[in-house]
């Protein structure tokens, strides 16, 4: 984990967007971009993993532009952008549109390991859980690729 001014500031804003939230599993949801923003190791996607889900669930309060504002910078702006699923999308569509992005594939990845843990959702698959297989499968191919080139 990489700690800084701007990685406190996400924090402060994660826990306070979360602080009602539970997770699937009954815990917490800090838990959960706490968890990928220890596997993280720069700012960005510090900030990116704590972020990742403040503006598609709490969007009311915590904006693209509130963020901007709060002095991140473009390139979490952006990634973030591309994390929150647009309602309508297709999932796989939103898959495609993430793996453009290093910055964002990284920490999706982490958040589909994460979401796919049977061992914090108490033993139960998600629903979504063939798909974020297949996400997983797929973004990993994705940056394996790009990574050759």
């Amino acid at each position: 984990m990489y700690y800084s001014d701007l990685v406190k500031k996400a924090s402060l804003i994660m826990f306070d967007a979360h602080k009602d939230d539970k997770d699937k599993g009954g815990y917490p949801y800090v838990i959960h971009p706490l968890s990928l923003a220890f596997q993280m190791d720069d700012e960005n996607s510090v900030c990116l993993a704590l972020l990742h889900d403040v503006v598609e669930d709490h969007g009311d309060k915590y904006s693209f532009e509130y963020l901007e504002n709060e002095g991140f910078p473009a390139e979490v702006i952006d990634a973030l952008r591309l994390l929150t699923h647009p309602e309508g999308m297709p999932y796989m569509d939103y898959i495609e549109s993430i793996s453009l992005n290093p910055l964002a594939s990284k920490v999706k990845l982490a958040d589909l390991r994460h979401n796919t843990d049977l061992s914090r959702l108490n033993g139960e698959k998600p629903r979504k859980y063939d798909t974020y297989i297949k996400a997983i499968e797929y973004l990993e191919e994705y940056l394996e690729n790009d990574e050759k080139l």
